[in-house]
């Protein structure tokens, strides 16, 4: 290596760049990219129509007609879903109807084990808490904020952003329509849209099958293909008798909406276009080679690892009785969720060397910005910036997800707001802080599971003591706790700890807690173990290293904003999207098998046949019903069964882009049918936070016949069927 010559090694950096720019390139023309219907351009609609899209641009959105964009809404705080009747019915992903599933659930009747279906819509269940977003209209207000900042400083434009933002979203919201503005910080601030959204809270669950299919496979199948997984669930949308929104009453009726989808029993092929609309939650494409180290070394391994303890002992419990796997279960699968995608980030970044790759986009960057002073220093800020905010970030992940990781810290932190009330002047109303609390606690108690949390409280303690650096440390904590308790290098002693922090806690005890409700006492509240636990460490966090991460994220955001205007400026003619915002966005790909690695090729599509090869009786993930294993051994599947395959096809996949936010998302085909529901994407793509792979991208899809059919065959709610706008195979001539 040190023997090479200057030219050899000019030559060797020629072809990588050489590589990398064609691989650049090649990204360009996948299916990369979450485009804002608004905004698609000429460009970018016509590549769809080559793709094999045959619907106009206003079909797609518009403001004065009924379009696509009218049936695709905001489910609930981070989901999507879509309008499939002219009365208000949705379709959504099971585990984003799971948490109102588990709700309507009890003991006796428990609809996420055994599923539900209403066979009228008297039978349909409130979903408190739940509602549905629909898009009025979009409008860029980049100019008015730009106005607002001009000859700012950094700190006092993010300080103006802010105030115009909020000036924004009250001017085009009005509360007492239902009607909410809010704005949307696009290309790392360097663009703002207004989204205006009409709000409807009464929503009610019209069916879901039994956990055993909406769930199959668990968290073994979890960002894997193939998949079986019948991840579906269906509500409905309600409004009051004169057509507006309205909160749940009785007399209120099915919504009659602009727009529903047609439902396609059609069926796919290998490369049919699709399209998938929705709202993904949030991609960061533009992120740094600093980022992706942090990201690497720190973040994301321990918060893989503090989840991990955390799944540990839930688990444990909810195998024991199904009381209490109704009761973990929602906050189980959230955890599980993205400890599983997190490890697998970090693998496929390192494995797609997409470190390196950033760190050749940087060093171009570099050099166009050399002799321009707003951009050519920017690197050596942000190395800075990250160099003195690294040592005190592993203690944010360990305050997040260890600390208040446990369920009764978590808790036990929101009675600063109560503490704040007690002690400083003027700080509020005590009696309505007090009351919220204990509103809050009631929810807290419904949710508790001791047990485990009780484990979790315990090693998440041990774990932050050895792994976070000593002078970190609350002062005096850990001194006490090893004279009360015993040698800290004995995780009995946590154990014990723990176990004492649980039994002497008020907030367990309804006598205690009522006597402190009547008689308000800071120091009552101040020396209670588990307020004086979470306190510590908040404190302590806040007190000394809350102000180095706000620093850095105002640098990181602001250095952010520069970095993406350079790179505008240094290839203005390319046509790019914004990172993802929890907007409305559409993309576009086509169904399409692929070959991960050598040998191995996985085709478009799975079918019942695999569900039954994977099925292991009374297995925690892969048990099925015996109705479905009855009727799918009797090849019952009527009308949904796609006859090139001679099998009900369960699940495919397509190229498309997304992320989180965009679970049940419609997948249409070109003619504006549905034929599937977005509900995952593949292990070997799960750097697509950061970085689109144009070769490994998946997006996983539960096709739209099995979800038929499990409704009607399974489930015998064939009213819901008869509801839909059904469109068939066209009959061909023998």
């Amino acid at each position: 290596m040190t023997g090479r010559s200057r030219s050899a090694r000019l030559l060797s950096k020629q072809l990588f760049l050489t590589l990398f720019l064609s691989i650049t390139l090649l990204r360009g023309f996948a299916d990369e990219g979450m485009w804002l219907p608004l905004l698609l351009g000429e460009q970018v609609y016509a590549d769809m129509v080559k793709k094999g899209l045959k619907l106009t641009k206003e079909q797609l959105y518009s403001i004065n007609k009924a379009s696509i964009k009218d049936a695709v809404i905001i489910f609930g705080n981070g989901c999507t879903g879509e309008i499939v009747s002219n009365e208000g019915l949705i379709f959504t992903n099971h585990h984003c109807g799971y948490a109102a599933i588990t709700s309507a659930s009890s003991v006796e009747h428990n609809y996420l084990r055994d599923g539900f279906y209403a066979h009228s819509k008297a039978e349909e269940i409130p979903a408190q808490g739940l509602h549905a977003d629909f898009l009025l209209k979009i409008e860029d207000v980049t100019k008015e904020i730009e106005d607002s900042v001009k000859g700012l400083n950094d700190a006092d434009r993010a300080a103006k952003v802010q105030s115009v933002i909020t000036e924004i979203n009250k001017r085009y919201s009005d509360e007492s329509k239902s009607i909410l503005g809010k704005v949307s910080t696009l290309f790392k601030g360097n663009q703002f849209l207004v989204f205006v959204y009409q709000v409807y809270n009464d929503i009610r669950l019209v069916g879901a099958p039994p956990e055993s299919v909406g769930k199959f496979g668990g968290d073994t199948d979890n960002w894997e293909w193939p998949r079986h997984t019948g991840d579906f669930s269906i509500f409905r949308v309600y409004m009051s008798k004169d057509g507006g929104p309205s909160n749940y009453s009785p007399e209120d009726i099915p919504l009659k909406p602009k727009y529903s989808l047609p439902v396609s029993l059609k069926g796919l092929k290998d490369g049919d276009f699709a399209m998938i609309y929705g709202y993904p939650g949030s991609t960061n494409r533009y992120e740094t080679s600093y980022g992706i180290k942090q990201k690497l070394d720190i973040d994301n391994p321990i918060l893989v690892k503090l989840r991990d303890i955390r799944l540990k002992y839930m688990f444990e419990e909810m195998k024991k009785d199904p009381g209490i796997k109704l009761q973990l279960a929602p906050s189980y699968a959230s955890i599980a969720n993205y400890w599983k995608f997190y490890d697998g980030e970090s693998k496929q970044l390192v494995k797609y060397g997409i470190y390196d790759q950033k760190k050749v986009q940087e060093e171009a960057f570099r050099k166009w910005a050399e002799g321009k002073p707003e951009f050519e220093n920017l690197f050596t800020e942000w190395a800075k910036a990250y160099d003195e905010w690294r040592p005190y970030s592993k203690q944010r992940v360990y305050l997040l997800e260890g600390v208040l990781g446990c369920h009764l810290m978590a808790f036990a932190a929101t009675l600063q707001q109560v503490e704040n009330v007690l002690v400083k002047q003027g700080g509020g109303d005590i009696k309505k802080a007090v009351a919220a609390a204990s509103e809050a606690r009631k929810v807290f108690l419904k949710e508790e599971n001791r047990i485990s949390d009780q484990h979790i409280l315990a090693v998440t303690t041990s774990m932050y003591y050895n792994d976070i650096d000593r002078s970190q440390f609350p002062i005096g904590f850990f001194e006490s706790l090893k004279g009360s308790y015993g040698d800290l290098s004995n995780p009995n002693t946590f154990e014990k700890y723990a176990a004492a922090v649980f039994n002497g806690t008020l907030l367990f005890d309804d006598m205690k807690w009522n006597a402190f409700v009547a008689n308000p006492d800071a120091t009552v509240l101040q020396g209670d173990p588990a307020y004086k636990h979470a306190s510590t460490f908040l404190k302590n966090w806040q007190g000394k290293y809350f102000p180095y991460y706000q620093q850095f994220t105002a640098k990181n955001n602001e250095l952010g904003r520069l970095y993406l205007k350079g790179i505008m400026q240094m290839d203005p003619k390319k046509i790019r999207y914004p990172d993802a915002t929890f907007t409305m966005r559409v993309s576009y790909g086509n169904v399409k098998s692929y070959s991960p690695r050598d040998a191995v090729h996985y085709d478009y599509a799975c079918t019942m046949k695999g569900v039954l090869e994977k099925y292991i009786p009374g297995d925690y993930e892969f048990d099925l019903p015996a109705r479905l294993v009855e009727l799918a051994k009797k090849r019952d599947f009527g009308q949904y069964i796609d006859k090139s395959r001679n099998d009900l096809v369960v699940t495919f996949i397509t190229t498309n882009d997304i992320t989180g936010g965009n679970s049940g998302s419609p997948v249409i085909d070109g003619q504006g049918e549905l034929v599937g529901l977005a509900f995952d994407g593949n292990y070997e793509a799960l750097s697509h936070k950061i970085a689109f792979d144009p070769v490994y991208n998946r997006t996983i899809c539960v096709d739209i016949r099995y979800v038929l059919w499990c409704i009607d065959k399974l489930g015998g709610a064939s009213n819901i069927i008869d509801e839909l706008k059904l469109v068939k195979p066209v009959a061909t001539a023998k």
